[in-house]
């Protein structure tokens, strides 16, 4: 083998050799490079993923609402917004007073003596069903609102035109409108029903009329309304009794003893009781009564 061929045998296992090296390094320092570009996107999608759990908060648990405040322990606020009554808390007292409307207008008013005494008057008469009892009932009802008048407008004057107004409460407008109405029963209510009264219930007699309570007040009143208007009917009866009498013997004078004394008696009663304009002494004496 020539030198020439020799040299060019080398230099060419040289080269092929530094090809080898070359190649080697490089492929190492590329190595690295890739095996972070490979993780690059595991540490990307970490940090997104962070990002993201940082960003969205986790839902908070609801808060339980707050009692509404009140007055007081335990206490309910029935008025408005403005301190008047609400319109339910009105519409729930007028149906509960018209619910013992007729209890109240029988026992705190001259409702009662005024019907007993109308009846009573049918009654002397001889009259059954005539007037009839709604007829008796309604001059009752407006002969009382003549004579009550005064007492229930002091009543709206003191309690009900405030409490609606919200100016008072229902306590204190309950104490205020039952003064008037206290004055005008113990006007009418006798000493002897009052203590009566008073002792039956196992009390102490008041100090003062104005101290009675309306427990003992309301009975005795009633008591004395009925003393009031049955005295009335036994002036009313009188009259009518002697007519009565007369009659009788005048029919056992004849010999008429089969003929009822009332069938003759009764056209002299309606012409006496006409004569003398009956109805309208009657309705004049029961409204003098409560004048004084």
């Amino acid at each position: 083998m020539t030198k020439s061929r020799v040299r060019t045998l080398a230099a060419a296992l040289v080269l092929s050799g530094g090809l080898v090296v070359g190649g080697a390094l490089s492929a190492q320092a590329s190595a690295p490079a890739a095996s972070v570009s490979a993780a690059a996107p595991a540490a990307y999608t970490t940090a997104l993923s962070g990002s993201v759990q940082a960003g969205v908060q986790a839902p908070t648990a609801p808060t339980a609402p707050t009692a509404p405040t009140g007055t007081g322990s335990g206490s309910v606020t029935i008025n408005g917004i403005d301190g008047k009554p609400s319109q339910s808390v009105t519409i729930i007292i007028a149906l509960t007073i018209l619910s013992v409307a007729p209890a109240l207008l029988l026992l705190t008013t001259s409702f009662m003596k005024i019907l007993v005494v109308l009846g009573l008057t049918r009654n002397a008469l001889g009259l059954q069903g005539t007037p009839p009892n709604q007829v008796l009932a309604g001059l009752a009802l407006f002969l009382t609102m003549f004579v009550m008048a005064p007492t229930f407008s002091a009543v709206n004057d003191a309690a009900v035109q405030p409490y609606l107004k919200g100016e008072k409460t229902a306590t204190v407008a309950f104490t205020d409108g039952s003064k008037p109405l206290k004055e005008f029963m113990l006007k009418q209510t006798r000493p002897e029903e009052l203590a009566l009264m008073t002792k039956a219930a196992k009390r102490d007699l008041p100090k003062t009329r104005a101290e009675t309570p309306l427990t003992t007040l309301v009975p005795a009143f009633a008591l004395s309304e009925l003393r009031s208007a049955f005295i009335i009917g036994f002036v009313v009866f009188i009259p009518f009794l002697v007519i009565d009498i007369v009659v009788s013997g005048a029919l056992m004078s004849l010999g008429m003893m089969m003929l009822p004394p009332v069938t003759v008696s009764l056209p002299f009663k309606l012409l006496l009781f006409v004569m003398v304009d009956g109805w309208g002494l009657i309705i004049k004496s029961l409204v003098a009564s409560y004048a004084g």
